[in-house]
């Protein structure tokens, strides 16, 4: 039996400040920082008592123990105990997949309210030992007797098999990390370091006015001792971008990414509550926009199928996909929040959306997407300004925009998110 789709309703979001990596947060892990912005959220709404249909966050770092961090929080959060959840993850766009998650079960009538999140820490990271270790370990846990409990560590070799072993977002299919992944991007789409300092530039400008005119006043709750993004930068100028060296490239002469013009490793977590208007209305609370469209797609950055493609390109095959069921053109948005976690990738998404021979050929579109109107792009901060905990940034963008869409009284907000992995999260916010 066909059933109607119901509208998706962002009733608001709560986040803790984002952090540089081993500031404020060094000694703090996932699960404080979910419970601490998914507690601020419940607080917010008086959601306190509330059975919600579900609640779904993820994190990209996390520690074994955290298997059952989305729950955890619940039960720390003031939530009635008979709230579900789970964890859920895709690498920088967990939380707007989360939030996809969420919208698309409201959507269909399974749930009436749930929050999606995301969190991630680069400063309390896992660190392991090798396989060798490990099954020197397990092999003695499995011994009878004191002879086959001893026979496996007759191997070990503490020079080796101690030496830790720690985390980084390099891709196992091509050995490369993120930075060193874009470098290539933008090589390939002749990118300067001039432009990509002049949109970091304008990342950190926009988002200390923000902070500055209080916009994020009720977005974000003080924690650990932090009330403020403390990635800022609003005393950077150009001059002091131009000076910094490539932080990836750093032999051939060809680096143009620099500290200054990526995301900085951070840490911080976000929460965002979803719900019907029918169980809004009944609650008392407030709808900022709708949920109305998301999108998801994935690129060969490992060349397995055919020539490589740029890790983050993924989103400039999203959005189309996702304007053509929408049947909306690329301009026809107020506001764009592209995710900046280099400068570098986002001049590298518009500049494939304005190149015909990139949309004829990669995206299979007789014209190209066009380009968009500069002055709507992250027009509170990005990334680069405001930082990148992995798993947070999804929930970040989403809570501002419906924000900002709220206080135009009307509009409509496209949101790009690329990810590790060559994946890309997309989503249409309208009021």
């Amino acid at each position: 039996m066909a059933q109607s789709v119901r509208p998706v309703a962002v009733v608001g979001s709560m986040r803790i400040p984002f952090c540089r990596i081993f500031t404020n947060y060094a000694d703090i892990g996932n699960l404080e920082m979910l419970t601490a912005a998914v507690k601020a959220l419940v607080e917010k709404y008086n959601l306190k008592g509330e059975i919600l249909g579900d609640v779904v966050a993820g994190a990209v770092m996390k520690h074994s123990r955290d298997w059952s961090m989305a729950r955890e929080a619940v039960l720390s959060s003031g939530l009635n105990v008979h709230t579900p959840a789970h964890n859920s993850d895709r690498a920088c766009g967990t939380s707007l997949s989360t939030a996809a998650e969420i919208a698309a079960r409201i959507a269909i009538g399974e749930i009436d309210s749930g929050i999606a999140g995301g969190v991630d820490t680069a400063s309390d990271v896992p660190i392991v030992f090798g396989r060798h270790f490990q099954q020197i370990l397990l092999k003695s846990s499995r011994g009878k007797s004191f002879g086959q409990r001893i026979a496996p560590w007759l191997g070990f070799r503490p020079w080796i098999d101690l030496k830790p072993h720690l985390p980084s977002v390099t891709e196992s299919r091509t050995g490369l990390d993120m930075g060193r992944s874009c470098e290539l991007m933008a090589q390939e789409w002749n990118l300067t370091q001039k432009e990509q300092d002049e949109l970091a530039y304008q990342s950190h400008m926009k988002a200390a006015a923000a902070w500055k005119e209080g916009f994020y006043n009720d977005l974000v709750t003080p924690f650990h001792g932090a009330t403020t993004d403390n990635n800022v930068r609003p005393d950077t100028t150009l001059e002091k971008l131009a000076k910094l060296k490539p932080a990836f490239d750093k032999k051939s002469g060809k680096g143009t990414l620099t500290a200054g013009n990526s995301t900085p490793l951070s840490d911080g977590a976000s929460a965002v509550l979803l719900a019907s208007e029918d169980w809004a209305k009944a609650h008392g609370l407030p709808v900022l926009a709708y949920l109305t469209h998301t999108a998801t797609a994935a690129v060969d950055f490992a060349g397995l199928q055919g020539p490589r493609e740029g890790l983050l390109m993924a989103p400039t095959y999203a959005v189309p996909k996702m304007l053509d069921k929408a049947g909306l053109k690329l301009q026809d948005f107020d506001f764009y929040e592209i995710h900046e976690a280099f400068a570098a990738q986002v001049l590298c998404t518009l500049k494939a959306w304005e190149s015909a021979d990139y949309c004829r050929t990669k995206l299979g579109r007789k014209e190209p997407l066009g380009s968009i109107d500069r002055a709507k792009l992250n027009v509170k901060g990005g990334s680069v300004a405001l930082a990148h905990p992995f798993g947070a940034t999804g929930g970040r963008i989403v809570g501002a925009l419906a924000k900002i869409l709220a206080q135009k009284g009307k509009g409509r907000g496209l949101i790009s998110i690329c990810t590790g992995g060559g994946m890309g999260v997309t989503a249409i916010l309208e009021r």
